[in-house]
Order: structure tokens, then C-alpha cells, then sequence
């Protein structure tokens, strides 16, 4: 398994290609933004990519969902129908934080607790996970050890939970029962920032952690 995190948009959201080295087929995780410099960052590592994964429709992490699709002709997978909502308000936050849009796209398949999503040989569990967003989905990739978190969980931190239909509670229970239950090793890229292991945060994050 191999990746590349490509940080876009003013928010530096962590944008992934992910591929299986073995056929070079890959997805992206939450391309939210700067389409060309994902692009070029495709053609370098020369893979092939069958699908575009969303953790969650906030605009940092799906603003070039639309135009990548129709540029590569591939489906959109994920997140969960509750953030559907989320994917026709884009407009309205791609000019409230000022992060371009573009515009709104469809999920071939909306994704429950419990899917498996397949890039070439890799196989993703799906995790819903509300709380940031109430359809909020984790791909975690257990052979390999590697998920992709979106934002809720950071190293050291968590999602934020004041947008619209945002759930503390929820956020934090999403952490606790599905994603510590998990192997400690587990490396993880959260939306922003570095990355850190379920281990690491478990034992030391101040929000979610055994000392919180």
C-alpha cells in the first residue's frame, strides 16, 4: 500500500492518493481543492485512480470533488446520506470561507457502518462517525494499518462540533466505541495536520484520551 498526502486550500487540508502498488489502481481521499496540483501528483506516481473517497462534505475537503470526477470519469463514494445536506449547501460555504468550489456532486454510493470499499487490492472498512458531521465516515485499512479520519480525530486534538447539526457528545462517542476498539498501531491522516497512531491518541489526547 502506498500514499501521498497532498495538503490544498488555504485550510491545508490533508487531500490523499492512496493506490495498491501492486496494480497501481488508487482512489482519493477528500481532494479539496487545487485539482491541478492533485492531478500532477497522479500522473508522478503514475496511478490509476477508479474512485474518489469523502469523509464528509465540508468544502476543504471536497471542493474538487466535481471537476476530478468528470476529469477522470470516476464515481464518488461516500460519505454517509446524513451529510447530504451538507453537499447542496457548497455554494453557500465555498463564499463563507472563501475555499473554491466546483459545485455540487452526486455519491454513486452512499456509504453505511460496516461497507467495505475496494481500491485495486485494498479493502477499506467504513466507520460512521458523527459528530463533526452527522455523516462523517472513517476508511481504515487494517492490513496496512492506515486510516483516513477526516476531521474527527487530530493528533492531540478533535473535530470541531459548532456547525450546523455538529453533536459533542456524539463526536466523542464516535471516537471512544468505534475507533478505540481498533489496533493501537493503526496510523491515521486526520483533515488537517500531522498524522498520529489510535495508540498515541488513546493514551494522550486531552479530549478523548485515558487522561481526559
Amino acid at each position: 500500500m502506498r500514499y501521498k498526502i497532498i495538503p490544498v486550500t488555504p485550510l491545508q487540508q490533508n487531500c490523499s492518493l492512496v493506490w495498491d502498488p501492486n496494480s497501481s489502481i488508487g482512489a482519493l481521499v477528500d481532494p479539496g481543492g487545487q485539482c491541478d496540483d492533485i492531478l500532477n501528483e497522479v500522473k508522478r506516481h503514475d496511478v490509476t485512480i477508479e474512485k474518489i473517497l469523502v469523509t464528509h462534505p465540508h468544502v476543504d475537503h471536497v471542493g474538487a470533488v466535481l471537476e476530478l470526477s468528470q476529469i477522470l470519469d470516476v464515481p464518488v463514494i461516500g460519505p454517509h446520506r446524513d451529510d447530504e445536506f451538507w453537499i447542496k449547501n457548497l455554494p453557500m460555504q465555498s463564499e463563507l470561507f472563501n475555499v473554491p468550489c466546483s459545485g455540487r456532486f452526486k455519491p454513486q454510493r452512499w456509504l453505511e457502518n460496516g461497507d467495505q470499499v475496494a481500491v485495486g487490492q485494498l479493502t477499506f472498512d467504513v466507520y460512521h462517525c458523527p459528530g463533526h458531521t452527522p455523516g462523517h465516515i472513517v476508511f481504515v485499512e487494517a492490513t496496512h494499518k492506515l486510516a483516513f479520519v477526516g476531521d474527527v480525530l487530530f493528533k492531540g486534538s478533535i473535530g470541531r462540533t459548532d456547525f450546523p447539526k455538529g453533536d459533542h457528545e456524539a463526536l466523542i462517542n464516535s471516537i471512544k466505541t468505534r475507533l478505540w476498539a481498533l489496533d493501537n498501531e493503526i496510523q491515521f491522516v486526520p483533515g488537517h495536520g500531522p498524522m498520529s497512531t489510535f495508540g498515541e491518541e488513546k493514551q494522550d489526547n486531552p479530549f478523548v484520551g485515558e487522561t481526559a
